[in-house]
């Protein structure tokens, strides 16, 4: 596979780095933009791309005041004969974020970009123009693909720590020079507050930047969108951002842990006063479909869903799950029926049918929580399960049973190339799926692999249900729960697609770049 060197990569950071002199004071960030100070609009907050296609993409960015959004595309970083495009007026509905729709781009090209912010009342008065990059999807199956993904952000307090230079794994993926980053969950920790220290096991102090959105499990929606804003303080990700588009999909930290629809906080939780878990889903959800570009919860967007396919040209189409908004209650999960699920009948039915239609080599399916490894929900201290397995490893009960619907009609249909990644977990795995080893045998073999966290505590290793046979080929993860990311134990995965054999090698990476485990898959098969 040939990946074009990446040009200019200097060009593409000044914007994002040159504005993080607005960000060397947290504390001042808790302002609204409403009483910045009188000048130019400014973006401090870097850009970001989302869910780029042959002739498309979105790119995002946030003012610090009421501002036009003006981008500016070309061929070379020159910005020679730019193409402009006038996206919206940002302000305070959308907390001064918006979003731009690229379209008519050429296929396959490295796509140079800069976003001006214009006064509303002079749009001659315009902010220093933050600079990005991204490449479009190839249509040529020669180029090949190669992505990354990981997920779990600032979690169980383990926020940007200055001394440890942020979240460096940013800089450690962007060396890597993707075509796109997976982001599969877990965005946020709304529900973790990051205080200015936290003490490390064995002695020591962690230290933490700070916002006032973070002193408390956010609730409102100002503190939704304070806790998006917290992980762009860090100038690795900004950078990364600028350089790498994401695909992005949400899990339970969003709004609240092991949250599901319908959950009513018990009254002992007395870190909330809005007990309505529906009401904190809907401000969370309008934050994080404002701070990511993601067509389908674009203002005015008939979908208003989460889960979509990003189709990668011949060798690769994403199938994006959202696991999180159509479950059923946590419970412990051994119904004999379950038409429900951890999906929803309609996003089942969504899911076989693109499935069906899908005439790329490889078929990723990217879930938000994993299949067969056993995640608890001991909140409140009920006994019941979070994910998809509860740890009977007999015939499938409870969500397993969609599941096992939806791996028959895999099997029966002759869906080639499929596989599963996931994060959630906090530790690095690989496991292969086998109906000899299982009680539910009307499917075809298939991987999982597991990655993450990005920047939060790691956690030992999930025990295995044996409904659907998994085997741990591979894991990494600590023996201690919550481990620090000053610990290690922080991880992403590769995906990586040879344009001329249409082999997908999966390398799975710890935090510094260096490779764990690699496995490479052989294409148009059922099963491997």
């Amino acid at each position: 596979m040939s990946h074009r060197p990446l040009p200019g990569r200097r060009s593409v950071l000044r914007g994002s780095l040159a504005a993080s002199a607005a960000l060397t004071l947290p504390a001042g960030l808790g302002a609204a933009p409403a009483f910045a100070r009188s000048g130019r609009p400014e973006a401090g907050w870097g850009v970001q791309t989302g869910d780029v296609t042959s002739d498309s993409g979105l790119v995002w960015v946030r003012a610090d005041r009421p501002a036009r959004m003006i981008v500016e595309t070309s061929a070379t970083e020159s910005f020679r004969d730019p193409r402009r495009w006038h996206g919206p007026l940002l302000g305070a509905g959308t907390d001064f974020t918006g979003t731009t729709r690229l379209h008519g781009l050429p296929s396959g090209e490295q796509i140079h970009y800069r976003v001006l912010l214009a006064d509303p009342d002079d749009p001659r008065r315009t902010g220093e123009p933050v600079t990005g990059t991204f490449r479009t999807v190839s249509r040529h199956r020669r180029d090949g693909v190669r992505f990354l993904w990981s997920g779990d952000l600032a979690g169980q307090g383990w926020g940007i720590n200055p001394d440890l230079g942020g979240y460096r794994i940013y800089d450690a993926m962007a060396r890597l020079d993707p075509d796109f980053f997976l982001c599969s969950g877990d965005t946020i920790y709304a529900d973790g507050p990051i205080a200015a220290t936290q003490a490390l096991p064995g002695g020591g102090t962690w230290r933490n930047v700070t916002t006032e959105e973070k002193a408390k499990v956010a609730e409102t929606l100002a503190e939704y969108r304070g806790n998006f804003r917290y992980n762009l303080l860090d100038a690795n990700l900004r950078a990364f951002n600028a350089q790498v588009p994401s695909v992005v999909q949400w899990d339970d930290h969003e709004v609240r842990n092991n949250w599901y629809p319908g959950e009513v906080i018990a009254t002992t939780d007395t870190r909330y006063t809005e007990k309505s878990v529906d009401v904190l889903a809907a401000r969370a959800r309008r934050a994080f479909s404002e701070y990511f570009p993601i067509p389908t919860l674009r203002p005015g967007a008939q979908e208003g869903r989460v889960y979509r396919v990003l189709r990668r040209g011949p060798l690769l189409d994403v199938f994006v799950l959202d696991m999180r908004t159509y479950r059923n209650a946590n419970s412990p999960d051994d119904q004999t029926t379950d038409p429900q699920g951890i999906l929803g009948r309609e996003q089942l039915e969504w899911l076989k049918r693109e499935l069906a239609r899908s005439r790329a080599v490889w078929k990723v399916i990217a879930a938000d929580m994993p299949i067969g490894l056993v995640v608890p929900d001991a909140t409140e201290g009920r006994p019941n399960f979070e994910a998809v397995a509860q740890g009977d490893p007999g015939a499938p009960l409870g969500r397993e049973l969609q599941i096992a619907e939806l791996l028959r009609f895999i099997k029966h249909r002759r869906i080639t190339g499929t596989l599963w990644l996931t994060a959630d977990v906090h530790h690095t795995s690989a496991q292969h799926y086998q109906p000899s080893r299982a009680a539910f045998t009307d499917f075809e073999p298939f991987w999982e692999f597991v990655s993450g966290p990005l920047n939060a505590g790691a956690f030992p290793a999930s025990p295995l249900d044996g409904t659907f046979g998994p085997e741990r080929v591979f894991v990494k993860a600590p023996t201690a729960s919550n481990v620090s990311p000053a610990g290690g134990y922080q991880f992403f995965g590769e995906v990586d697609i040879d344009g001329g054999s249409g082999e997908l090698t999966v390398r799975l990476r710890e935090q510094d770049g260096g490779v764990l485990f690699s496995r490479t898959l052989q294409p148009g098969r059922v099963g491997q």
